[in-house]
């Protein structure tokens, strides 16, 4: 057996980074296709009548070895990729499309699962939730379907699992190279010495000795918009920004989304749906495309009136009209003027080692209990990975916890969790091992690196993901970890946010990196003062996007455009029907560069951030009247959201701890809204 198949012998079954190559992949890939395959057919040619042990455990069990390899393919593709990876990647989308078709479709594996399911009242609440799961999933995958249908259904999934692919590695692409080049020091005017270390070893890293690199970010706003005192630069980055995936060549994104786009229509009407929208919230907790807007249109009026009203005080200040490029940066003036609060100017307080230690880790600690000590023996798959060992407060092991902080061309963009090993009852393993990924400018070797702002609140959001991989407990592998639906899965991280500023945690870690002093009170006082500042900006920038995605995924297949040039027309159009179509606030993502709803599984399902806010703000709230960051709470949040993985329905989870619904209106008064 190809040895990546197998487990790990380093602790906690971290695998052996340094001890296979990228040609490793495809065997690995290759032999762990054909013995899930194998191990499917023995379920299946089984004569003894369906039972959970002889269907849903051995299915349970498949898989495991091809599951490793693809944890770490899916790693290397997204943070270290290279021409090779990028290859492969393209080769083997539509092969791993129809090795899951081959067992999503398999007639005699339904006609099983079906055959337990009605057996399902004499199982254990984990177990008879693991089959209605099952069920569910595979008749939406298309396993009731005829087998002429099920033909066509095989070669849709292989064209979208290619193109998907194709978007993300072109985006990728364009996204290098229209990184910023820089001649002149002075442009770089308000970044820190950190942020300007940055940008020469960035250039020079391309060989350009001599010059600066500005490299772009996932999101429409560049972080360093809002330092830049040099318009024009600002200008320049803004459009390169928005430029991603739309100046035709080799790496246009447009023809590749639309074809997306056609091929999920396409997909949905097959498996009985009005359109993709309807397939995808179907199996989520909003349950229909109609909830979504319904929820979505309480926000979109008042959001964007607040930004217009937001801009002309930005207009004000600037003494012309503003424009996208100066929105972020007249914004801090104001917030300055207003709040006597400068964002930007606290960047010396959020160095990371700080950040990450006496903040993040803190929080976590005073939470759950939890301690991590870096484990330098252990090697990550990239020197700049740190490896932290996560033990329980009674010293009991947890896992590993694996940081990737810095952005390289290699590297896509945003930051995301991931896991290599999940815990899991079944497979005897009883820990995890994940990882967090940024995208942090790195500075040149003995510049401190100062975290923005929303650079600090990322990392406690994606944390929060990383908590809920550590902590959930599940006997099945499919409910191990952050397997939950995907309108729910954002609520833990945001969750997580609060800790930020939280008087108790920034005490510990916001002091000057060189000056040791702690962040003045009244400044944080101050940032509290003015936590609905510019939200109609931040509120209408995402709900374009979370707009945007769904009408898009709300088209039939004949309704999707074919001319690529029809994309932003479309956009345009969509935007103005709900009234976010202000040029000043674009969307938080454009389509050509909207990688979450085109290539990251958050097609019609980009509402998932906003919907999850509103069990994000009660449980603040409910943090806020209990006391806090107490062992207390930590341990009922952790038995009724973190710890439970998907082993359960997880708003009924939610109702069982709090004795009702998370109502709407804790979300609205954050948001400036009410």
């Amino acid at each position: 057996m190809h040895p990546l198949l197998l487990p790990s012998d380093l602790p906690y079954q971290l695998p052996w980074f340094s001890d296979f190559t990228d040609d490793d992949f495809a065997p690995a890939l290759d032999e762990g296709m054909a013995a899930q395959i194998e191990a499917v057919s023995a379920i299946t040619a089984n004569p003894e009548p369906a039972t959970f042990d002889n269907t849903l455990v051995p299915l349970e069990r498949s898989g495991e070895g091809l599951s490793r390899v693809l944890r770490i393919f899916s790693n290397k593709a997204s943070a270290d990729t290279n021409e090779q990876v990028d290859e492969l990647r393209a080769a083997y989308a539509p092969r791993l499309a129809a090795h899951s078709d081959a067992i999503a479709l398999d007639p005699d594996l339904y006609q099983r699962l079906l055959a337990v399911h009605e057996q399902r009242d004499a199982l254990d609440p984990e177990a008879r939730y693991l089959v209605e799961r099952y069920v569910v999933e595979f008749t939406l995958a298309g396993a009731a379907l005829g087998e002429d249908d099920k033909a066509r259904l095989r070669k849709l999934n292989e064209q979208i699992s290619a193109q998907e692919t194709a978007f993300e590695i072109t985006l990728q692409a364009d996204t290098n190279d229209l990184a910023v080049v820089i001649d002149d020091e002075s442009e770089l005017a308000g970044l820190t010495p950190g942020e300007i270390s940055a940008a020469a070893a960035a250039a020079a890293s391309r060989g350009l000795d001599g010059k600066w690199l500005l490299t772009l970010v996932l999101p429409t706003a560049h972080p360093h918009l809002a330092a830049l005192t040099d318009r024009d630069v600002r200008r320049r980055l803004s459009e390169a920004q928005r430029a991603r995936g739309s100046r035709g060549g080799a790496h246009d994104t447009r023809q590749i989304a639309l074809d997306i786009l056609r091929l999920r229509a396409e997909r949905a009407q097959l498996l009985g749906f009005a359109n993709h929208a309807e397939l995808v919230t179907k199996d989520n907790t909003a349950g229909t495309p109609a909830a979504v807007r319904g929820m979505l249109a309480q926000l979109a009026t008042p959001a964007a009136g607040n930004a217009r009203r937001e801009q002309a005080a930005l207009s004000a200040q600037a003494g012309f009209p503003v424009e996208a490029h100066d929105w972020a940066f007249y914004a801090e003036q104001v917030r300055s003027a207003e709040y006597d609060v400068d964002l930007a100017a606290l960047r010396p307080w959020f160095e990371v080692e700080r950040v990450l230690r006496d903040g993040v880790f803190f929080a976590a600690n005073r939470l759950y209990g939890l301690t991590f000590a870096e484990r330098s023996d252990l090697e990550g798959y990239h020197p700049d990975v740190r490896v932290f060992e996560v033990a329980d407060e009674d010293g009991g092991p947890v896992g590993l916890y694996l940081l990737d902080l810095y952005t390289r061309d290699s590297k896509r963009g945003g930051a995301w969790m991931s896991s290599f090993v999940n815990q899991s009852e079944l497979l005897g393993i009883d820990t995890a091992v994940v990882y967090n990924n940024l995208n942090v400018p790195k500075p040149a070797p003995g510049d401190a690196t100062l975290l923005t702002y929303d650079q600090t609140r990322t990392l406690f959001h994606e944390f929060g993901h990383a908590l809920h991989g550590l902590l959930a407990r599940a006997t099945y592998p499919r409910f191990a970890g952050t397997a939950v639906f995907r309108d729910f899965v954002e609520y833990p991280s945001q969750v997580n946010e609060m800790w930020m500023l939280w008087p108790e945690v920034l005490a510990n870690y916001a002091v000057h990196h060189e000056t040791g002093e702690p962040i003045p009170a009244e400044v944080i006082q101050r940032i509290e003062a003015s936590s609905t500042f510019n939200e109609g900006f931040g509120t209408s920038e995402y709900l374009a996007a979370a707009l945007l995605d769904l009408a898009w995924h709300e088209l039939g297949p004949d309704q999707v455009p074919t001319d690529p040039a029809e994309v932003l027309r479309f956009e345009a159009a969509a935007l103005a029907a709900v009234g976010l179509d202000n040029p000043a606030v674009p969307s938080r993502y454009s389509t050509p560069y909207f990688a979450h709803s085109m290539s990251s599984g958050y097609a019609s399902a980009y509402y998932s951030y906003i919907w999850s806010e509103v069990l994000d703000a009660d449980t603040v709230a409910w943090f806020k009247d209990n006391g806090g960051l107490t062992r207390e709470n930590g341990d009922l949040y952790r038995k009724h959201v973190i710890g439970i993985g998907g082993t359960k329905d997880p708003l009924a989870s939610y109702v069982e701890w709090r004795g009702r619904p998370a109502p709407i209106e804790p979300l609205l008064e954050r948001r400036g809204l009410v």
